[in-house]
């Protein structure tokens, strides 16, 4: 465990630490592959030198574009034993916004499946080590100043940001993690359940550095309950890092007793934690609950704090940073006052790369600590409480947290101005009850255009992430304005219950299984009108109400189907006669 006292060791020198000590120790487990440290420290050897041969050097960009999986791993460490700093572009998003992201990081070479649709014209791509390549030379030890990688995050001019962090801000993050006593002493087993183009990832794979195991999960084990739960049984994992929306996918095989008594650690980020949530992790004797906060732009956690008593909070600054709770014009605000939240210290990222005006924007001088140093404007109220923990407020701006993703409204409203019967556009998430929140998009068509939500909704997926893809579109004469000339979003009518669908010929449900499915996605998604050609996931379907799909479906029809056929069938009437398909002995009555 590192001493909190000196220079935290680099996470690659560790990592070069548990190989010697362990070598046959697993260091990565996904679905039936295993990796030992001793493995994989030589595929990522191979693979670094793959790279060195391509002439990458110290402080370069490399793109990674890999699934879940052990390969992920060993790219992710090579790339940092070649001396440079990974960019993760995720399989899954749109091809326009994954070739910005290559162009607008500079990758000098990019790691890819082989099939992969490449997105970095006259970039090098690698897959796996060729074998003819010896391991990369020795590097020179790192500078804490090094980056590490580039994250890129929701930007509100409309195009991402890539925040860049250093070799020596993970390297903290894993020592402050272990003085405040979230990370138990080496080795634990880790559940991997982030994505890779999430900066709570980080905090995740490079536990391996620290002589953990490192279990991936896939997607489908992240989807549903009881096949995650046999994971974890079956490989004994001790930590698992979720946020509060997939908390409740996976409430009820995470309060079932384990194997032996066994406590499972849970960290909590991405999105404020409901009180809720919090007393029933809280109350729970096979759960230790552990709420970590901090943006992209701090390597990842600035705070935690342990979940006990009733009340969520934020906890205190982590060991080695500082945090500033101030007015608006930089005083410290009393406590029990409202102010906004600065972060400083060593895990403050370099900045955005190739943004140096927002750079300077967002991470200023600081006042208060040693000359030269800066601190981070979080954009996020607090208020410190009477025990000296921190109450978290809500945000400053329009800055959102939706379903645990971070995102500017504004980058939407951008790619949804881009089309050419848009003149003006409001992004707002809306709390539909029961059906939970979901992404509107208020729309003001331009030169007399009659808007569809169909068309507007493929313009959208074709620019950005799934996630941020609005579910609904509601058609204005004009944005509703305060006094002061800015967004009323309190005056946004609430939208039609029909999807943004109207405009479409209803296709009414045919027969007893699309009926029966019909009924169960209005009640699912809070939705009146439901057509058999309506796709799930279009009228804002996610992964835990698709889980309620599939228990709806299992006590009313007797089916047993998983999420991921849902994923596979997100079409009412596609999922209709693959349900049929299932139970035609004993359709059920009309």
């Amino acid at each position: 465990m590192a001493d909190p006292g000196r220079e935290p060791l680099d996470a690659l020198v560790r990592f070069r630490q548990a190989v010697r000590a362990h070598p046959d120790r697993i260091a990565v487990r996904a679905g039936e592959e295993t990796l030992t440290f001793a493995e994989l420290d030589r595929r990522t050897g191979a693979l670094a030198g793959e790279l060195a041969s391509l002439g990458v050097a110290r402080g370069d960009r490399i793109g990674v574009a890999l699934g879940r999986g052990t390969r992920l791993v060993v790219a992710l460490l090579a790339v940092w034993r070649a001396g440079a700093a990974y960019v993760p572009l995720d399989p899954q998003y749109p091809a326009e916004r994954l070739e910005f992201m290559s162009r607008d990081a500079g990758i000098r070479a990019l790691i890819a499946a082989e099939g992969t649709v490449p997105h970095a014209s006259g970039v090098p791509r690698l897959d796996e080590p060729s074998g003819s390549v010896p391991d990369a030379p020795a590097a020179p030890p790192p500078d804490p100043r090094d980056p590490a990688y580039v994250l890129y995050t929701s930007g509100s001019t409309g195009r991402p940001k890539g925040v860049e962090v250093s070799r020596g801000g993970v390297a903290a993050l894993l020592a402050a993690l272990e003085a405040a006593g979230a990370y138990g002493p080496p080795p634990r087993v880790v559940a991997w359940n982030a994505s890779v183009s999430f900066d709570a990832s980080v905090q995740q794979w490079a536990r391996v550095c620290r002589g953990d195991t490192v279990v991936v999960l896939s997607d489908e084990d992240r989807k549903d309950p009881a096949r995650l739960a046999a994971l974890l049984a079956a490989h004994g994992v001790d930590d698992l890092d979720l946020t509060p929306s997939h908390w409740e996918l996976l409430r009820t095989a995470l309060t079932a007793p384990r194997t032996g008594g066994r406590t499972l650690r849970l960290f909590m980020g991405g999105e404020a934690v409901p009180a809720r949530t919090w007393r029933e992790i809280a109350g729970s004797a096979g759960l230790e609950g552990w709420n970590l906060y901090g943006p992209t732009e701090c390597t990842v956690d600035a705070t935690a704090a342990r979940m006990t008593g009733d009340t969520p909070h934020l906890g205190d600054a982590l060991p080695g940073g500082r945090l500033y709770v101030l007015d608006d014009g930089l005083r410290p605000v009393p406590d029990g006052g409202e102010g906004e939240l600065y972060l400083a210290g060593p895990r403050l990222a370099h900045g955005y790369a190739g943004r140096p005006g927002l750079t300077a924007e967002r991470f200023v001088a600081d006042p208060f600590g040693p000359p030269g140093t800066r601190m981070y404007r979080t954009g996020d109220r607090v208020r410190r409480r009477a025990d000296g923990t921190l109450a978290y407020l809500g945000r400053a701006d329009r800055q959102v947290k939706f379903r645990g993703f971070r995102m500017e409204p504004g980058e939407i409203e951008a790619v949804l101005c881009a089309h050419r019967d848009v003149s003006a556009a409001a992004v707002v998430v809306r709390d539909e009850g029961p059906a939970g929140e979901r992404l509107v998009a208020y729309c003001v068509p331009a030169g007399g255009a009659v808007l569809s939500a169909a068309r507007l909704r493929e313009h959208a997926a074709a620019a950005l992430p799934g996630f941020m893809v609005p579910s609904g579109y509601v058609p204005l004469d004009a944005l509703p304005l305060t006094p002061n000339g800015k967004l009323d979003t309190a005056a946004l009518p609430q939208p039609p219950d029909d999807g943004g669908t109207a405009e479409r010929p209803a296709a009414a449900p045919d027969g007893p299984f699309e009926e029966l499915i019909a009924a169960v996605w209005s009640e699912v998604l809070g939705q009146r009108r439901i057509s058999a050609e309506d796709d799930f996931f279009a009228l804002g379907g996610h992964s835990l109400m698709a889980l309620r799909v599939v228990g709806r479906l299992k006590r009313n029809l007797g089916v047993v189907i998983s999420v991921k056929e849902v994923y596979r069938h997100p079409r009412l009437r596609d999922l209709a006669r693959h349900v049929e398909s299932h139970n035609t002995p004993s359709p059920p009555p009309r």
